[in-house]
C-alpha cells in the first residue's frame, strides 16, 4: 500500500486533498467496530431509525455551500452545478427513509389455523459502499442511507479523487445517536479495497465504477458468498421520432450529453434521430452546444468544466479521433472553446455524425462532453440500433406517442426506459443496469433488498 492519498484538482494539477492511508491495523479496528455497532443497531426500531438519521441529513444539508465548493475543487464540475448535488443527495435520502418501514415490513402469507407464519427482513450485517468520484454524493447515498436503514452497519471507501465526500457524509451523522462505528469511512488504494472485501466482516459490497473495477470487485468477493451490487458503465442511448417535439428534444439530450462534462454513467452517448428531423435535430444541436461554455469551474457562468485529468481527456480525444480517422465527421471546432488544449483536462463539447457502429463512440463508453448522431428509418431500426450495445442502463424516447414510447421500451434491453427526459435518476424507481451495465438495484423498495436477507418465522400453536 502507498502511503498516502494525494487528490490534485483537474483545473490546474494542484494538491486539493491529502491524507495518510488507513493502515491494516486501522481497518481491522473500523471491522471489528463496525460488527459491533451493528447489532446494537440491529435492536433499534425502524422508526427510530429514522429520526436519527433525519438528523444526519439535516446536518449535511446545513453544510451544502461548503460541501459544494470542495465537489467543484476535487472534481471540477462547475460551482454553479455543484450545489445541486447536496440537493439531490438529500431528496434521495429522505425517500429512502420515509419508504423504510413499507419496504421492510414483515411479509405475512394468507393465514392458516393455528399457525403464525411470516418473512422478516433482516439486515446483512457489515455493507461496504465503494463510491466513485463523478457524482460522488449520490453514488454514495444510494447505498449508504438505505443500509442503514436497514439495520446495517456501513463503511464508506470513496474515490481518491472525492475523499472529502466520505470525510463529510461521517462527519455529519456523527453525534446523531448513531452506535459508535456504524458509519465510518476509510481511505485506502485497491490493494487494501480487496483486502476490505475479503474481510469476514464484511457481509455486503454496493460498488459503483467501472466495468474492469466491477469485475476486480466480484474476483475479491469469489467464495464468499455475500451480495455483491454492481453499478457499472454506459453509453445510453436516445431516440428522436418522427414525431417528437424537436426542440425539446434538443434541448434534453444535449444537457444529457454534456452536463457534468458527459462524466455520468447514464449520460447520452448515443442520438438516433427519426429521417424526416434528422437535419434539423443536427443543426439545432449544433448550434445549442457552441452556447456552451468551457473553462474555469469556480467562474459561475461556466457550463462546462475539465473533465477528472488529464489522461482521461486524452482517452476522449483517441474517441473522437479513432471516429474521424473512420469517416465521422466533427461538427464542433474546438478552437471555438480556446480552453481546450492538448496536455490539460479540458475538452471541448463534441457532436460526431457520418458515425457508425464500428466506432468506438457508438460501441464503447467514453466518459466526456461527445455524441454521436446517427438517422433511422423508422422505429425497428432504432430498437436495433439501440440494443446494438455491451452496455444497458438507461434508454430515452422522445415523442408525443406514450403507447409507442411503451411498446418500444418493452423491446429494449436497459434498466430503465425514459420518454421525452434522459439523464435523472427518480428514487422511487429502482435504479439498475443489464449486460455490462453490472447486477443489482438500488432506491425505490426494491433497493433495500439487496441490503436484506428473508428470514421465515413457521410457528405452530400446541
Amino acid at each position: 500500500m502507498t502511503a498516502e492519498l494525494i487528490t490534485r484538482s483537474p483545473v490546474d494539477g494542484s494538491v486539493v486533498v491529502s491524507r495518510p492511508y488507513h493502515g491494516d491495523a486501522a481497518i481491522r479496528n473500523a471491522l471489528e467496530k463496525a460488527k459491533a455497532a451493528q447489532a446494537a443497531w440491529k435492536a433499534t426500531a425502524i422508526a427510530d431509525r429514522a429520526g436519527i438519521l433525519s438528523k444526519g441529513v439535516d446536518n449535511f444539508v446545513a453544510k451544502k455551500d461548503e460541501i459544494a465548493l470542495e465537489l467543484t475543487r476535487q472534481m471540477g464540475r462547475p460551482i454553479r452545478y455543484t450545489p445541486g448535488e447536496v440537493a439531490g443527495f438529500e431528496a434521495r435520502a429522505r425517500h429512502m427513509i420515509s419508504i423504510a418501514h413499507d419496504a421492510l415490513h414483515d411479509v405475512v402469507p394468507a393465514a392458516i389455523e393455528g399457525f403464525t407464519r411470516f418473512i422478516r427482513r433482516e439486515p446483512v450485517g457489515v455493507v461496504l459502499v465503494i463510491a466513485p468520484w463523478n457524482y460522488p454524493l449520490l453514488t454514495a447515498v444510494n447505498a449508504v442511507v438505505p443500509a442503514l436503514m436497514a439495520g446495517n452497519a456501513v463503511i464508506l471507501k470513496h474515490s481518491a479523487q472525492t475523499p472529502l465526500a466520505a470525510e463529510r457524509m461521517v462527519e455529519a451523522f456523527s453525534g446523531i445517536g448513531l452506535p459508535d462505528g456504524l458509519f465510518q469511512f476509510v481511505h485506502t488504494d485497491h490493494a487494501g479495497t480487496q483486502r476490505l472485501i475479503q474481510a469476514p466482516e464484511i457481509n455486503a459490497v454496493c460498488f459503483t465504477g467501472s466495468v474492469n473495477g466491477g469485475a476486480a470487485v466480484e474476483q475479491a468477493a469469489a467464495g464468499r458468498f455475500i451480495g455483491v451490487g454492481l453499478e457499472l458503465g454506459g453509453n445510453d442511448p436516445g431516440y428522436v421520432r418522427a414525431d417528437a417535439d424537436l426542440d425539446h428534444a434538443v434541448d434534453t439530450l444535449v444537457d444529457g450529453g454534456f452536463f457534468n462534462s458527459g462524466q455520468s454513467c447514464c449520460g447520452i452517448q448515443r442520438i438516433y434521430v427519426h429521417q424526416s428531423q434528422y437535419d434539423d435535430f443536427v443543426a439545432k444541436a449544433v448550434a445549442l452546444t457552441r452556447q456552451y461554455k468551457l473553462g474555469d469551474p469556480m467562474d459561475p457562468d461556466t457550463t462546462l468544466g475539465p473533465v477528472v485529468r488529464t489522461s482521461a481527456a486524452d482517452d476522449i480525444r483517441a474517441v473522437i479521433k479513432d471516429a474521424l480517422d473512420k469517416g465521422a465527421k466533427a461538427m464542433i471546432d474546438s478552437r471555438e472553446f480556446p480552453a481546450d488544449q492538448p496536455g490539460t483536462a479540458f475538452v471541448a463539447p463534441q457532436i460526431l455524425v457520418n458515425v457508425n457502429h464500428g466506432m468506438a463512440i457508438m460501441n464503447d463508453e467514453c466518459f466526456g462532453p461527445v455524441v454521436g448522431i446517427m438517422p433511422v428509418k423508422d422505429d425497428a431500426e432504432a430498437i436495433r440500433l439501440m440494443n446494438d450495445s455491451p452496455f444497458g442502463l438507461t434508454a430515452s424516447i422522445f415523442t408525443k406517442d406514450e403507447a409507442a414510447a411503451l411498446a418500444i421500451g418493452d423491446q429494449l434491453e436497459t434498466g430503465t426506459v425514459f420518454m421525452n427526459r434522459c439523464d435523472y435518476l427518480d428514487p422511487a424507481l429502482a435504479w439498475t443496469g443489464v449486460k455490462n451495465t453490472g447486477r443489482g438495484a438500488t432506491l425505490s423498495s426494491v433497493g433495500y433488498e439487496h441490503l436484506t436477507r428473508p428470514k421465515s418465522f413457521h410457528l405452530k400453536k400446541l
